[in-house]
Formats: structure tokens, C-alpha cells, sequence
């Protein structure tokens, strides 16, 4: 049964606490023309992050290309700054909590309408020699970015491995669910697990990848280890994390956040400063480690990329 209300959605989830509460820093900075470095830190959650384990990828990763001249945003704040409900709804909640998740062994189901279904360890299923590196822009509904170093492999590697059947039309994605080692699980904030699902020429795209690190690292725990999902034309809450289940399907899957307020998530979820929030306008956002905002760019900035794939659609509409 879902309890979810529009408290539990917090002014903090738009606008940084401690960015607001540094704002005559942040003014006295601009006169002096040094905003940027004024701006590089959101400490909330630092203590865990500093000692938190980090394990190198070994071998080589391939440099796909993506994101040259991007300045990605600093490891400490993508792993300080993260949504991640079954860890806790403040920002700083899952660099502190998510040390409970244990991610070895790891399984993930795939079944469904592939010709090889089956449960796949993780080191069946993500290849060393595939993995590569993904500079993308990430955008979350709150209206604030980070550019992130992402290591995976395309998504469309392990679906061709699967063999989808003709029938598939959908993929759909599920969350580990386990309260012992989650604990903002067990709060109702949404109806757990969390689920989400991509078209199948969406989740085919080379754009659309698995992440099992950033910076060359695997994955901590706080941004989705030890697998998640990367699709960086859409808005954050798309790109599912700890995924146990990818299944193939004819229907339309009903995501968690379309299931907890249709009138704000829709399926497709495609970042669209045209299409605003029904509380807050989405034609600008806040990159991490600036305070000025910056125009939000449609799909993202990768249009000319996936533009393709919406052509005649209604993105207003199908939002």
C-alpha cells in the first residue's frame, strides 16, 4: 500500500541545504570572480565517504570517446550527493547507511521473453573486455547535475547474449529489495521494490549502458554497486541501481516512481525543459560544484543521439 506524500519530497532535494545556507559566501565569491572554487563542496555524508573502500578496475578499460572536454564532477561529491531511497531520503543518507549491502556473490535474473533465460552471476554477466568508459552528463528531476566517469558495457551487449525473443517490446529492471540490509526500506516511501523499464530500442541504444564503476573504481555502494543501469538523456531516476532482475516483456512496465505520482513521473522520463514539473519549473539546473544555474538542455544534450528514437511523439504528452 503506498503512504507516499508530497512531504516526503524535500526542499533540500531541489536546492542543496548547505548551498543556501552558504549563499553570501557563494555572492562574496562571485565579486571576486571565484564561485566555482567556492562552490566545489557539499560535505553532507564526506566522513563516510573518506572511508569507504575504494577497489580499482584491474585490466584495461577502453576510452569510448564520450564526454571529451567534459569536466567531471568530483569523486567526493558523486558519492556524497545520491538518491537512494532504500538507504534514506536525505542526500547524505546513503554514503552513511549503505555500507550494510554486501554485493558479493551477486545474481541477476534475466528472463522473460529471451531465449536464454537464467540466473547470471556478475561475473558472467559484465565481461572485463568490454568494459569502457562513459563521461555523461546526469540531470535528476530535482534540477541538479553532475558529470560522471561512469566504467561499463553497453546494455545491448548482454541483450544480444540473451537473445530477446520478437515479441519483446519492453525491458524492465528490479531493484534488490532486502530490509536487513536496507534500512529506508522500511519506511513506505515508495511501494519497494523499486522497478523501472526502458522501450527495447531504448534499452538496444549505445548510449544505454550497465555501470559497475566511476573514476576507474568499482562502484561504492551508495551509487548503485554493484551493477545499475546508465541512461543519460533521461532524468536520474531512470537509471535503476543494484539491479537483481532484467526481464524482457510485452507490456509496458509500470515504474515505481509513475506508480507513486503519475501526474509528476511518466514512463519515458526523458529530460524536456519544455515539460515542467508540476512544482517546479525544469528549464534550468544546478551543477554540482557551481552555485549559478545553467539552461537544461533537451534530451540532455544528446539529441542528436536519440532524438530519433521519439520521432512524432507527443513529449509533453508522454513525459
Amino acid at each position: 500500500m503506498l503512504l507516499k506524500k508530497s512531504p516526503d519530497i524535500r526542499s533540500s532535494e531541489i536546492t542543496d541545504k548547505k548551498v543556501y545556507l552558504r549563499r553570501r559566501e557563494f555572492i562574496q565569491a562571485a565579486a571576486l570572480t571565484t564561485i566555482g572554487a567556492a562552490a566545489g563542496t557539499f560535505g553532507a555524508g564526506e566522513a563516510a565517504a573518506q572511508s569507504w573502500p575504494r577497489v580499482k578496475i584491474p585490466g584495461q578499460i577502453k576510452d569510448s570517446g564520450w564526454g571529451k572536454g567534459e569536466k567531471p564532477t568530483s569523486y567526493q561529491d558523486i558519492t556524497t550527493y545520491n538518491n537512494y531511497y532504500e538507504f534514506g531520503t536525505e542526500k547524505e543518507e546513503p554514503a552513511q547507511n549503505a555500507g550494510s549491502l554486501k554485493t558479493k556473490p551477486w545474481t541477476v535474473k534475466v528472463d522473460g521473453l529471451v531465449a536464454k533465460p537464467a540466473d547470471y552471476l556478475f561475473e558472467d554477466l559484465i565481461k572485463p573486455h568490454q568494459l569502457e568508459d562513459r563521461v555523461y552528463r546526469h540531470r535528476c528531476v530535482e534540477r541538479w547535475s553532475m558529470v560522471i566517469p561512469w566504467v561499463g558495457i553497453p546494455l545491448a551487449d548482454v541483450l544480444k547474449r540473451v537473445e530477446p525473443q520478437s515479441t519483446a517490446k519492453f525491458v524492465e529492471f528490479t531493484t534488490l529489495l532486502d530490509m536487513r540490509q536496507m534500512p529506508g526500506a522500511r519506511r513506505p516511501v515508495l511501494d519497494w521494490p523499486y522497478v523501472e523499464g526502458l522501450r527495447l530500442d531504448e534499452a538496444m541504444h549505445p548510449l544505454t549502458i550497465l555501470a559497475v564503476g566511476l573514476y576507474g573504481e568499482y562502484l561504492p555502494n551508495q551509487n548503485g554497486a554493484p551493477i545499475r543501469l546508465v541512461v543519460p538523456w533521461k532524468y536520474g531516476f531512470k537509471s535503476i541501481k543494484s539491479i537483481v532482475r532484467i526481464r524482457l516483456t510485452d507490456k509496458q512496465p509500470m515504474n515505481s516512481w509513475q506508480r507513486s505520482a503519475p501526474q509528476e513521473y511518466g514512463f519515458y522520463s526523458n529530460v524536456n525543459p519544455e515539460r515542467d514539473h508540476p512544482r517546479w519549473s525544469q528549464e534550468r539546473e544546478r551543477r554540482i560544484g557551481e552555485f549559478l544555474m545553467r539552461p537544461t538542455l533537451k534530451f540532455n544534450g544528446y539529441g542528436d543521439q536519440v532524438a530519433s528514437l521519439y520521432t512524432g511523439m507527443d513529449l509533453k504528452r508522454f513525459y
